[in-house]
């Protein structure tokens, strides 16, 4: 099995997507809850981690970045407060593409050689830069082709931090890897689920590891069928050198095969990047991304209005059972599925739902709420768009509402849908279409989104669009909005899609502000 070595511009210094400090002084416009009480600073400091991105000879790979502009991003300008001052430093994105990598094309399907790999370390050299941004609220993009495309690392600074995004996205258009697959790199963390894995054999699921840091990563794997956890040896304790990535095959964790599996991934040490890798033997291929952190209310936004087969995957991740509601947001509002009003979930075990084409020629969210006590789950939803050996998949994870704004990058000129949905109280959403990575002018819509309802739309693209463009979503007044954005590259009369969800950038940080200037007087010692 191939290992990637991997080299960072920087190391990241803090958890999660949020990895920066921001400046003890306020920019003009930040927001404050109590006066000298809090700010919410843009952060200084993002880092990202993609995944190599495909083991196909014929992988044409695609990424794409950008730093949003608005407020609490790359345009807030520093203001001084009284006996302080405030500075947003200038600086660059850069990906890095590992140096050192020793491709040697190892039997793709073993999974114990990952393991085998990763226990031999990594090289430490650095990588070569392979794109930088030159402009906040412009993306740029950068080609990769064939197998050996290795996993990338990033870190932005400065300006360039708040609610930087790069998306992934790799066409295959012939082989077992066929398919259209999109995701929108992660930042390291300790903890991830993967609820819509499977371990049959017409299924390849790799689970993608990558160490962003100068020290090991230790990783536990854990996977859960529908009778709870599935036994495993090999899946404790692996470790993922720094700067290196791993693939695993989740059949080689476990004899037991499982059509439908959760997979939890945690760190013991360190932190890492995770995605799933799916690959169907009969309906392509797709990267599944972790669901939202556990509740006992989620929303899986996008499902297209052609959807052919749709199946829900729910994990109990507490002690206790799930007893829960499901509901279709539509246009027109939300209805309970017919045959399909509930479904109970056991604790720490994995529970399907198959809903068909539930969505009948209309673009449609799910919504999961609890029927009796509220118990935390995970979700995510496998979708298929054609029929028989035209069929492609792609998966929706359960994903958390936009508290101040989110952005999705590579939305072409035509194939590119935003799913809109407003599972409480109506919603106005404001909309930027990013300058196009070769050019073209920014525009900016606005949509109204009914209480309890999907809105499905054709995202308005730059003026004079060249090249790929972003979308940035920003929630005005009203309740709550989860979002996604599909993309459509057709190939051959196979429908391929992918669908990536649209989480709250976290592009600005609660920091503390002093009611007095508490700074230590100079007494001339």
């Amino acid at each position: 099995m191939n290992r990637t070595s991997l080299s960072l511009i920087a190391a990241a210094t803090a958890l999660a997507a949020v990895t920066g400090f921001a400046s003890m002084s306020a920019p003009a416009d930040a927001d404050t809850t109590a006066a000298g009480a809090v700010a919410r600073l843009p952060v200084e400091r993002t880092s990202q981690l993609c995944p190599a991105p495909s083991v196909s000879d014929v992988a044409e790979t695609t990424y794409t970045s950008v730093t949003p502009t608005g407020k609490g991003g790359a345009d807030s300008a520093p203001a001084a407060d009284a006996g302080g001052t405030a500075e947003l430093k200038e600086s660059t994105v850069t990906l890095a593409d590992p140096g050192g990598a020793d491709d040697d094309k190892k039997d793709d399907k073993k999974g114990e050689q990952a393991q085998d790999d990763a226990a031999k370390g990594a090289t430490g050299e650095d990588g070569k830069s392979f794109m930088t941004l030159k402009e906040p609220g412009t993306p740029v993009s950068a080609e990769a082709s064939g197998a050996t495309s290795p996993a990338l690392v990033g870190t932005a600074t400065g300006r360039f931090a708040p609610g930087w995004t790069t998306q992934q996205t790799t066409t295959v258009t012939v082989g077992g890897a066929r398919g259209l697959l999109g995701m929108t790199c992660t930042a390291p963390d300790t903890d991830f689920w993967f609820p819509g894995a499977s371990t049959e054999r017409s299924r390849q699921d790799y689970v993608h590891l990558t160490n962003p840091d100068d020290t090991v990563a230790i990783v536990d794997i854990e996977l859960y069928g529908a009778d709870g956890a599935l036994k495993s040896e090999t899946g404790e304790g692996i470790p993922v050198p720094a700067r290196s990535s791993v693939p695993v095959l989740l059949s080689t964790l476990t004899s037991e095969t499982a059509p439908n599996v959760t997979v939890h991934v945690s760190t013991r040490a360190g932190r890492v990047g995770a995605a799933v890798r799916a690959a169907d033997d009969a309906g392509g291929s797709d990267w599944l991304t972790a669901s939202g952190a556990p509740a006992d209310r989620v929303v899986l936004p996008g499902i297209p209005k052609d959807a052919t087969d749709v199946r829900l995957v729910v994990f109990a991740t507490g002690s206790a059972d799930a007893d829960l509601k499901v509901q279709l947001s539509t246009p027109e509002g939300t209805i309970t599925p017919a045959g399909h009003e509930s479904l109970h979930v056991k604790s720490q075990m994995t529970a399907a739902l198959e809903l068909a084409d539930v969505t009948k020629g209309e673009a449609g969210s799910l919504v999961l709420s609890p029927s009796g006590s509220p118990a935390p789950v995970v979700a995510a939803l496998r979708v298929v768009r054609g029929k028989g050996e035209k069929r492609e998949i792609a998966f929706i994870p359960a994903t958390a509402p936009i508290t101040a704004r989110a952005t999705v990058a590579d939305n072409r000129a035509k194939g590119s849908t935003l799913s809109l949905t407003a599972p409480g109280a109506a919603a106005k959403v404001r909309v930027t279409s990013s300058p196009g990575t070769e050019g073209g002018e920014a525009t900016v819509e606005t949509y109204d989104v009914k209480a309890r309802s999907t809105l499905a739309v054709t995202p308005k693209a730059p003026a004079g669009l060249k090249g790929a463009y972003a979308l940035t979503v920003e929630p005005e007044s009203g309740g709550p909005v989860h979002a996604s954005r599909t993309l459509e590259l057709p190939e051959d009369g196979v429908p391929m899609f992918t669908v990536q969800t649209l989480p709250d950038d976290r592009g600005t940080v609660s920091v503390p502000r002093a009611r007095e200037d508490l700074s230590i007087l100079d007494n001339g010692e």
